[in-house]
């Protein structure tokens, strides 16, 4: 395998586009049950505040040397200018378009010793003005950059995802895909998407066999005039389809703690390893490295170079 470019990478400008969130993490101790109801009472001694969604994608970016800005929404509260912080002290370029019609998206965790006990979400999705805006800002940043990603958590921010892969292409600047759902057809002229096991499963349904995962996938990258499909398969690694065929590489020999935010790993590391010059087979490697990294870890982490190799 080709090792990963890491002064190449430096040079490397990505555009991450998607739904920005918060990811709260409160630890404690549960030493009794409540007299109110039968379920546990959580002492919390600790709080913790990372940059979830798309912001983790960038984060992730920035960690492994390259240049990320993010474009995305929030609200006009108190945890849009966590999320700011949290963007400013990670080195990312953050262009958050504010809307103050909704809450910017939070998920708090409670956790006891290492075990999540409940999550709590707190979302809405955005106004049409305000994707407007954003839309517009697009325009003006993907010049400058060498590549986009795309992140869909399926909140509102990409809801005209359409015209950002036409945008891209206006400018002949890849884009990569972090799809959401079961209507691909959506990412037409992608450069390449990235679901998982289940949203493959989602868009193309259950395959017999690896011969038959291969029509399949190969149909839809076809149909969806992409040069590749990465798929994110657990356990069983991840395989890569392009014109050429399809290259499998078996997963990290590695317990895996939590896999939150594994994905945002792997695309990450896949926009940095492409855009710095490597082949997809060997982006792929390296993501695949870094995942099996980040499900060692607790909640929406980051893998570092050094890390990495």
């Amino acid at each position: 395998m080709i090792p990963f470019p890491v002064k190449e990478a430096k040079q490397v400008k990505v555009l991450v586009i998607g739904d920005v969130m918060l990811d709260r993490y409160w630890f404690g101790g549960v030493e009794r049950i409540s007299p109110e109801a039968p379920v546990p009472v959580v002492k919390v001694a600790r709080r913790e505040d990372r940059l979830g969604g798309a912001a983790n994608v960038a984060r992730n970016i920035v960690a492994l040397g390259a240049q990320a800005t993010l474009l995305g929404i929030a609200g006009q509260d108190d945890t849009a200018i966590d999320v700011e912080q949290l963007t400013l002290e990670a080195g990312i370029h953050a262009s958050i378009v504010r809307d103050p019609h909704m809450p910017t998206t939070l998920k708090l965790r409670v956790l006891a010793r290492q075990q999540q006990l409940l999550r709590v979400d707190f979302e809405e999705r955005p106004e049409p003005g305000t994707l407007e805006i954003m839309l517009e800002r697009a325009r003006q940043l993907i010049q400058g950059h060498d590549l986009v990603v795309l992140s869909d958590y399926a909140k509102g921010t990409l809801n005209h995802i359409e015209q950002l892969i036409a945008l891209a292409n206006e400018f002949n600047i890849p884009v990569m895909v972090d799809p959401k759902g079961d209507t691909y057809h959506r990412y037409r002229n992608a450069t390449i998407i990235t679901p998982n096991r289940i949203e493959m499963q989602q868009a193309v349904g259950r395959w017999a066999d690896e011969d038959d995962l291969k029509d399949r996938a190969q149909r839809l990258r076809a149909e969806l005039q992409l040069e590749a499909i990465l798929i994110t398969r657990s356990e069983q690694g991840m395989t890569i389809f392009t014109e050429g065929g399809s290259y499998h590489a078996d997963a990290q020999a590695q317990e895996v703690f939590d896999v939150s935010g594994a994905g945002d790993t792997v695309l990450a590391t896949l926009a940095v390893g492409r855009a710095a010059g490597l082949d997809w087979d060997d982006a792929m490697q390296w993501a695949n490295i870094a995942g099996g990294i980040v499900v060692g870890k607790l909640g929406t982490s980051i893998v570092t170079v050094g890390e990495l190799l």
